[in-house]
């Protein structure tokens, strides 16, 4: 297949109108001779560092290649020409509250049902977080969440599972099952370091666990963070955020999925199943960027307006919830520092996490 995620029609109308959210779950791959990629990276694509970024010279996996690097977002490329920008994120002026919450219902209510009409055997990363359950909720599908026994996101997913009157299949991992899985998830994601492998891991042993179980695409909550507001930083306008106003630092946050998400496909995918992220459907993507301020996040409340339209669909409790970071909250990120730690790689060693990975790679 040289098109991932649309058909080549859409993409050749997309590049007319210079129509960066064609109503699409992003694309990528080659149409009428040209590389092309979505303006939020939502599928990965790459290329030869020291080739023409065309012709046959690219994959949808990194491991194909010799010297990968990512083609750019929202980029057009013919044979022997540098990549060139074509889609960028559009800058709406923000809708009134109402208006935006029942544009953001339409966007989610529509990329849901095109899902649906996919007709897929789908399970869902559920780890009882109002993202996930949102989800869960709208595809009415089976719930799995990965994690240690103790761990916060078993722990929160057995409770919103509860209140949602859904059943819910644990998958409980223990150390042996990080070091199977290390090396295979960093030559999949083409990373080595111990945040992307932390973030990978349990996106990569759920999608195994659910591919085991005979479905064919793993559903996840990915982008919802970026798109609302669900960020610390985004209210607190620190050092780790250019803008001036939690609308632009919310809009600095959707500008980092094309970094984030190959990471996440490629984890999944290579657990041999597919995925599916209904809250980064274009029509979620225009309704996020037309939320205003008041409907983003404040020192109480993040992702206020999301929330809000979640509500209407799941019990308040869950709806309401806050959760850890999945490396965190499945404790991943502890369990592989400990492995770290017992290799030899002690915490006064720069970065000591990623070389325990790397040394994994060259075992």
């Amino acid at each position: 297949m040289t098109l991932r995620g649309t058909d080549p029609d859409t993409v050749r109308e997309a590049l007319e109108t210079e129509g960066p959210l064609p109503g699409t779950f992003g694309f990528a791959g080659e149409v009428d001779g040209r590389l092309v990629r979505d303006v939020l990276g939502r599928v990965p694509l790459f290329v030869e560092r020291d080739v023409d970024h065309a012709g046959d010279a690219w994959a949808f996996e990194p491991g194909a290649l010799e010297d990968p690097i990512p083609f750019p977002a929202g980029s057009v490329a013919s044979p022997g020409e540098e990549p060139t920008p074509v889609w960028s994120l559009p800058e709406p002026t923000p809708d009134d509250p109402e208006t935006a919450l029942e544009n953001l219902d339409r966007g989610l209510r529509t990329a849901f049902e095109r899902v649906r009409d996919r007709d897929l055997e789908i399970a869902v990363a559920f780890s009882g977080g109002v993202d996930s359950a949102l989800v869960a909720e709208l595809l009415d599908a089976p719930l799995y969440v990965v994690g240690f026994p103790e761990s916060h996101d078993v722990e929160a997913a057995r409770t919103a599972a509860a209140a949602m009157g859904r059943e819910l299949t644990v998958v409980e991992l223990e150390p042996a099952d990080l070091e199977r899985a290390v090396p295979e998830v960093a030559r999949a994601i083409g990373r080595t370091n111990a945040m992307d492998v932390q973030i990978a891991l349990p996106l990569y042993l759920v999608g195994e666990a659910v591919a085991r179980d005979g479905y064919e695409a793993l559903a996840v909550g990915q982008g919802a963070d970026e798109l609302f507001g669900g960020y610390e930083k985004v209210v607190r306008l620190d050092h780790r955020v250019e803008a001036e106003t939690t609308r632009g630092a919310v809009r600095e946050q959707v500008r980092s999925l094309p970094e984030q998400l190959p990471r996440d496909v490629r984890a999944i995918e290579a657990a041999g199943i597919g995925p599916v992220a209904p809250l980064l459907y274009d029509g979620v993507v225009d309704a996020a960027l037309r939320l205003p301020d008041e409907l983003l996040a404040d020192e109480a409340v993040r992702k206020r307006g999301f929330r809000r339209v979640a509500s209407e669909y799941l019990p308040e409790a869950v709806a309401m919830r806050d959760k850890k970071a999945v490396q965190y909250g499945s404790l991943v990120a502890r369990e592989l520092d400990r492995l770290a730690r017992q290799a030899g790689y002690k915490r006064r060693m720069d970065d000591h996490v990623t070389k325990y990975v790397e040394s994994l790679l060259e075992s």
